[in-house]
């Protein structure tokens, strides 16, 4: 019988973040972009009620508050009246970003956004406004990124302004030295797969890319307006959303679009929907298929069941989801990653390792492992991350 894992010291192996965060600079855009383009970037108005980023020249504004929550109680946490003085440097500094990690025991962390989270639609839908600005961000994140020793690891941002930028940007993201790119719509800027949208997978597959989708982001229907921040509406969405909610939708008209049937190789990552909710919509999925496949020609369309493409081309990240553990069997072992959410409220630092500790006590320290180091090593190519400590 494999030896269960009971305590943080038995692991003698570099823990490895799947999902943790950026709190972009102030001046990371209104340095970068083109000066004609400057007002409409995104931007930081300095107010009584705390920091708060500016979009498209104030069409739309976005507080600084639960993104920077790293290292406060939850007495503490606010969705409005943070300030960058106030927020853990490590959010924004290289040096102090690897201070937090060595406090935290964590070696390696996959990196997201925290301005551009929902996707680059929020920098307005002007082409030439919103590539400028995907840009920007991408050359600050490997700047960021710089200096840490492979220890922090970027993922591109994608613009939503069609096929061909959506390509672009992936080469100039590799070329930047990030591991892997951050879609918000399909390839073509639309929430709506399209035979346009080929070439981009064609060229991911080639190029063995990861594709994240991070929750917030890919969502239809949002015909009505959010719930505020401070009402008990907004807890309710939060879980959702961290239970899979809006993940589950996108994940269904990935696999339903025929594009794994194409691309079999595409490798697809879901960023911070947690895991529990995967062996339940697969069951769902299969059933439907075999139900529905006739009357909806799907037969001649889609050979593979949605289970196994899930299986096989699907990655998933996850933070406290001690349910997804317990379902792990009924998943992919190697394509579950386990990660912090630093420096949202997601994040336990800098006692992560009493999290891990906690919720992984009886797995088998194998899988732990896979968990924690060997899955996120492997799908981002990391070899240069040692496999154990000296």
């Amino acid at each position: 019988m494999a030896e269960p894992f009971l305590e943080v010291a038995s692991i003698d192996y570099p823990i490895l973040d799947a999902d943790a965060h950026v709190n972009e600079p102030p001046d990371t855009w209104q340095t970068r972009v083109p000066s004609a383009l400057r007002e409409r970037a995104p931007k930081v108005v300095h107010t009584d009620r705390g920091d708060v980023w500016s979009f498209d020249d104030g069409k739309s504004m976005r507080p600084v508050g639960l993104t920077a929550t790293a290292g406060l109680s939850y007495l503490q946490y606010r969705p409005a009246g943070i300030t960058y003085d106030e927020m853990r440097p490590g959010s924004f500094d290289t040096k102090a970003r690897l201070a937090d990690l060595d406090a935290d025991g964590i070696y390696a962390q996959v990196l997201y956004p925290s301005v551009t989270l929902s996707g680059a639609k929020v920098y307005g839908h002007e082409p030439e406004l919103q590539r400028a600005c995907v840009r920007a961000y991408n050359e600050w994140l490997a700047e960021f990124c710089d200096g840490s020793d492979g220890r922090l690891i970027g993922q591109g941002i994608l613009p939503t302004t069609g096929v061909d930028d959506a390509i672009a940007e992936t080469e100039r993201s590799l070329e930047l030295g990030h591991r892997g790119v951050v879609i918000s719509s399909f390839p073509n800027g639309t929430l709506d797969a399209s035979s346009e949208d080929d070439r981009f997978w064609a060229f991911v597959q080639e190029a063995d890319v990861p594709v994240a989708v991070h929750i917030g982001s890919f969502l239809k229907g949002q015909g009505s307006a959010p719930p505020a921040l401070d009402t008990l509406a907004f807890m309710g969405v939060a879980g959702a959303s961290k239970a899979g909610a809006h993940t589950i939708p996108v994940v269904c008209d990935l696999i339903f679009s025929g594009i794994f049937e194409r691309f079999p190789d595409v490798k697809l990552l879901l960023v911070e929907a947690n895991i529990g909710w995967i062996p339940t919509l697969l069951e769902q999925v299969d059933d439907m298929f075999l139900r529905y496949r006739w009357f909806t020609n799907g037969v001649e369309q889609m050979r593979t069941m949605p289970s196994r493409t899930f299986y096989r081309n699907f990655w998933a990240t996850f933070m406290i989801d001690t349910v997804g553990i317990q379902l792990r069997y009924r998943m992919n072992l190697g394509h579950l990653l386990w990660s912090t959410d630093y420096p949202h409220t997601g994040s336990d630092w800098p006692n992560n390792r009493v999290m891990i500790e906690r919720d992984f006590r009886g797995v088998p320290r194998d899988e732990v492992r896979r968990m924690l180091h060997d899955n996120c090593k492997d799908l981002y190519h990391l070899d240069y991350i040692p496999d154990t400590f000296d």
